[in-house]
């Protein structure tokens, strides 16, 4: 899970079947595509594992494949720990595997179902002991909106806004309780449930709370008795720190900075969310469990009948889309149904994907590289043993009128994952956004994480990629998008998995934010600095010009805005570093330097000012202060001030 940070999990294996030593065995009871040995398929993934560390400078990885009802590979590669040379074991070495945590929590969940203590469609307030809003946060009517459940909270279709900076801790006393951070970073509801998806933590975490609850047991302890126990699973654990018995255990996390290995420190993460830690060997057990119909080595988790609704489609945004089941994430690779779901932390990257129809899964967890590294070497294994002729069609043409009915899709496409009420909706100006362009011919050009893609309409409101290989997109294979329109009346593009984008309305594009911003800000700072040197210049040649007392107050609130917004721009900057090391910044760590409460006061003080500006130069126009030129400049100031002010406070800056 990461930020809105980006993973991407596109990974999934179809690792058709897997053998006996030297035997070549079919998957399930279908025919099989391609036929490999165990032999064959660890030698494969050697060659590819060696030529992802080497391209992102991966540390240590371990990678499990299972198939027909047994582990084919179960390996380590790199070392735990750089320093002391210790190679990763893939039974005894733990990585952090993120937002793949989640899939316990909903196993943990479904155990509960199935007892009778808990509905999926019944209200989650109904097991809580503190109250989660009834009303849209934007709504103008108080009129009540329909109840949030665990099917909402299981398809991330529960409607909560995003919080990323609450995510990450690296320190146990920053990492709230659960259920005290359930409630100080409770987000807003933003959309109705059951209508849009958008990746949520607070959601799993909420749902992890649950399961506290009504089992009566800490959720760390939950899962252990019900999850880990049954299936064997001893190097794995939910607390953080980690027990003391697991600690010697842990792979050391690095990354690759200026040509040299630096360490990370451990994550804290809430636990339902993404605060598990593995190994290779037990995520295997896991996928048997899942693949075989709930049976573990000491028992089952889940009844054969749960396993099976929970690989169901549970929601979609159009059905010809992806989107998700209980937990898993939807996806088709190389023409094969998969369930997956990625997890990263600031410092791992984990893939975990499933096959139900082969009986196949794969799990993959690493350190100090890129989610990039395990859709590279999913790809390349599907490639290999599962080879599709193109779906696509490169020679499709826009059809007839296409040119007037794309038009009004061009524009920016914001995450529907991120706060709407927060200073955070500041970063849905910088990370996840989608621009479609269109072309003379009336193909769409939709640029989306660093990639071009050129799609051709097939349906009105429907178009069809025209890329031959895959795309970067997290969640799918980005192949279809459809547009349709989201709760607040805004075009909203759809694609595979739990992620929406809306459309931005002009005024909040990040194009016309940022340069109507810098221009301002330009504006306000080259006045600065030529205030600045006229002054020094009279003092210099000892003159002075007789101004009335109103005016020279005029020009000194001016500079005192001017320095105000200089300032907090330094302080943002200071305060805005990317850590090399965790790619964050430090205040999304909780990091926060002691003068940190002056950043909070200074928008303030701007207002203040600017109101001051304001009153300064209707003076100015009526008492005719300095001359024409003079009188111009300071009018086009006071409005380069509210333009940095409005922006501000449009995007949560002040609040």
């Amino acid at each position: 899970m990461r930020r809105l940070w980006t993973f991407v999990p596109l990974f999934s294996l179809l690792l058709g079947m897997v053998l006996f030593p030297g035997k070549a065995v079919q998957a399930g009871n279908q025919e099989s595509k391609a036929n490999f040995t165990d032999t064959d398929i660890e030698a494969f993934i050697d060659q590819e594992m060696k030529i992802q560390m080497e391209r992102f400078n991966i540390p240590n990885a371990a990678v499990a494949v299972v198939a027909d009802g047994r582990v084919g590979v179960s390996k380590g590669y790199g070392y735990a720990d750089l320093q002391q040379q210790t190679p990763v074991d893939s039974e005894r070495t733990l990585f952090r595997i993120g937002s793949t945590s989640k899939l316990f929590t909903w196993i943990a969940v479904m155990q509960l179902v199935e007892q009778g203590q808990l509905d999926l469609e019944a209200d989650i307030r109904t097991y809580l002991d503190f109250q989660i809003p009834g009303q849209l946060h934007h709504a103008s009517s108080q009129e009540p909106l329909a109840p949030i459940t665990l099917t909402h909270l299981m398809t991330h279709t529960a409607g909560f806004e995003d919080y990323p900076d609450t995510i990450f801790r690296l320190e146990e006393q920053q990492m709230l309780p659960l259920a005290d951070y359930l409630q100080v970073y409770m987000p807003k509801r933003v959309f109705p449930p059951g209508e849009v998806a958008a990746y949520s933590n607070y959601g799993t975490a909420l749902a992890g709370y649950i399961v506290e609850r009504v089992s009566g047991q800490p959720f760390a302890d939950y899962i252990e008795q019900h999850i880990f126990t049954p299936l064997g699973m001893k190097h794995s654990s939910f607390r953080q720190p980690l027990p003391v018995q697991l600690q010697p255990d842990m792979a050391r996390a690095y990354r690759f900075v200026q040509e040299e290995y630096k360490e990370g420190r451990f994550e804290y993460v809430p636990e339902p969310a993404g605060g598990m830690s593995s190994s290779a060997s037990d995520m295997s057990r896991f996928m048997l469990a899942y693949l075989q119909g709930g049976r573990g080595q000491a028992g089952r988790i889940l009844a054969d009948e749960t396993i099976r609704s929970m690989q169901n489609q549970q929601f979609t945004q159009h059905p010809l889309l992806s989107g998700t089941a209980f937990g898993f994430i939807e996806g088709s690779f190389n023409g094969e149904r998969t369930l997956f779901h990625g997890g990263s932390t600031m410092l791992f990257d984990t893939g975990l994907y499933l096959i139900p129809e082969h009986k196949v899964g794969l799990f993959v967890s690493l350190s100090g590289g890129s989610y990039l590294a395990h859709t590279g070497l999913f790809q390349a294994f599907m490639d290999q043993y599962y080879p599709t002729a193109a779906a696509h069609d490169p020679n499709l043409t826009p059809p007839e009128g296409t040119m007037e009915r794309s038009r009004q899709y061009v524009g920016e496409y914001q995450q529907n994952r991120r706060s709407f009420t927060t200073s955070e909706r500041f970063l849905s100006l910088t990370m996840g956004l989608i621009h479609v362009q269109m072309d003379k011919e009336g193909y769409l050009i939709v640029n989306h994480a660093g990639e071009a893609n050129r799609f051709v309409e097939i349906e009105p409101g429907i178009y069809r990629n025209l890329r031959e290989h895959r795309t970067q997109d997290y969640y799918g294979d980005f192949k279809t998008i459809v547009f349709g329109t989201d709760p607040m009346g805004n075009t909203m593009l759809m694609s595979d998995g739990p992620m929406t984008y809306s459309k931005a309305p002009w005024y909040a594009t990040s194009s016309f934010t940022f340069l109507t911003l810098i221009a301002a800000l330009l504006f306000i700072i080259i006045s600065l600095i030529f205030w600045m040197l006229r002054a020094i210049f009279r003092l210099m040649r000892r003159s002075r010009i007789q101004q009335p007392r109103w005016a020279n107050a005029g020009v000194g609130a001016a500079i005192g805005f001017g320095v105000l917004t200089v300032a907090s721009l330094v302080g943002v900057a200071l305060n805005g570093q990317i850590d090399p090391v965790y790619g964050l910044p430090n205040a999304a760590l909780g990091i926060l330097p002691s003068w940190n409460p002056v950043l909070d006061v200074l928008p303030w003080l701007m207002v203040e000012v600017g109101a001051a500006l304001l009153i300064f130069a209707l003076l100015a126009l009526w008492r005719r202060y300095w001359k024409i030129s003079g009188r111009i400049h300071y009018i086009l100031f006071t409005a380069s001030a509210w333009i940095v002010l409005s922006l501000f406070m449009y995007w949560q800056l002040i609040s």
